[in-house]
């Protein structure tokens, strides 16, 4: 199998949000402390591998706001007249 050639780089998923949590993933672009330290130095093979990181714990997080605050967003609720 041959191998696709990159054109581009993968650009850096950084929002510049640049605040940490305890255990040193970025609130804005969520990777972790080594992922920000290395990113330039990364193939563009091991770019994808920490975007499809990212995208992982975002689900996460989703799942984890959705169960704590109980609500179900998809869900239709009838609203009564207020008046």
């Amino acid at each position: 199998m041959t191998q696709q050639i990159e054109l581009f780089d993968i650009a850096s998923p950084c929002v510049s949000v640049c605040t940490s949590n305890k255990k040193g993933y970025c609130f804005g672009c969520l990777r972790s402390r080594t992922e920000r330290q290395l990113w330039l130095s990364m193939t563009n093979e091991q770019r994808r591998e920490v975007l499809r990181l990212i995208a992982g714990r975002k689900q996460r997080i989703e799942q984890l706001k959705d169960q704590q605050l109980g609500f179900d967003f998809d869900e239709v609720v009838e609203v009564g007249e207020l008046f």
